[in-house]
């Protein structure tokens, strides 16, 4: 007769897990002797390396006494159960393992493809990583609201960052961001921004350069990220709205405020303002 030691050395576990499958019913606890300890025989031990073996495999120890208790047919049938749902929890844990890996690409993590190229791109031709960071926490709120416009959202994207007063206007913005309120940089930078903007709205179409299908709520959601995270951002609209145009995520058309300073009437006439 062993005790419980013995019969954990003999099968290749610990007392631990012997205790363990005492407690979920998988092996019979045996009576105790005079002395209070229990004591196992040899075939505790065969139905302990059973139980160790099923384990190992991977079978969940809710459904070891079922395949214990098993004929030839219904233990094959079983197996095959349990190897299937091995299997697509092994597809599972492959794609964690490359949702894991990704976590070393930063912006891919939670983001497609295509928008990733974009903030690479603005990376690439110098814009501040505050605005990059402006951009790109936008994008992870659109993606998540509407996925299936990302495609289009970024083509358009990727049309206006290959315009050169477009980026002039991300690099100026990027040097603002450590200017107070009232930086002269910040009125230029409002006049350039609403020059091009209107330019655009009248090639293209207000829509292009403000969706209308983005809901207010959310587009004033994002705007307040856009100014936590770069807070000129915020004077820079202000200063926008006298010259025509309001909203950050949502630009829309306004009557511009009358005598604005530094609006000038030839920026703002159907042209392409200059490089």
């Amino acid at each position: 007769m062993l005790t419980i030691g013995e019969l954990a050395s003999y099968a290749g576990v610990t007392v631990r897990a012997v205790r363990h499958y005492h407690a979920k019913g998988l092996l019979p606890e045996p009576e105790r002797d005079h002395s209070g300890y229990r004591r196992y025989d040899a075939g505790a031990v065969v139905e302990l390396i059973r139980i160790r073996t099923l384990a190992e495999a991977g079978v969940p120890l809710s459904r070891v006494r079922e395949l214990l208790q098993a004929d030839g047919e219904e233990f094959a049938a079983a197996v095959t159960d349990i190897d299937e749902r091995l299997r697509a929890e092994i597809r599972q844990r492959q794609r964690h393992r490359e949702r894991i890996a990704r976590l070393a690409s930063g912006d891919s993590l939670v983001l497609p493809p295509e928008v990733v190229e974009v903030l690479d791109r603005l990376r690439a031709l110098g814009v501040d990583e505050r605005i990059v960071q402006v951009e790109r926490d936008g994008w992870i709120l659109l993606a998540a609201h509407s996925p299936e416009r990302v495609p289009e959202w970024a083509a358009r994207k990727w049309e206006q960052i290959a315009d050169p007063p477009l980026i002039d206007f991300y690099l100026t913005l990027g040097q603002a961001l450590d200017q107070v309120d009232d930086d002269p940089d910040l009125v230029e930078l409002a006049d350039k921004l609403a020059t091009y903007i209107t330019w655009m709205a009248d090639e293209q179409d207000e829509d292009y350069v403000g969706d209308t299908e983005v809901e207010p709520p959310f587009a004033k959601l994002m705007d307040t990220l856009a100014f936590d995270t770069a807070p000129p951002a915020r004077r820079l609209i202000e200063l926008l709205r006298t010259r025509g145009w309001t909203g950050w995520t949502k630009l829309e058309r306004v009557d511009p405020a009358p005598g604005a300073a530094g609006t000038r009437k030839e920026d703002t006439t159907l042209r392409r303002p200059p490089h």
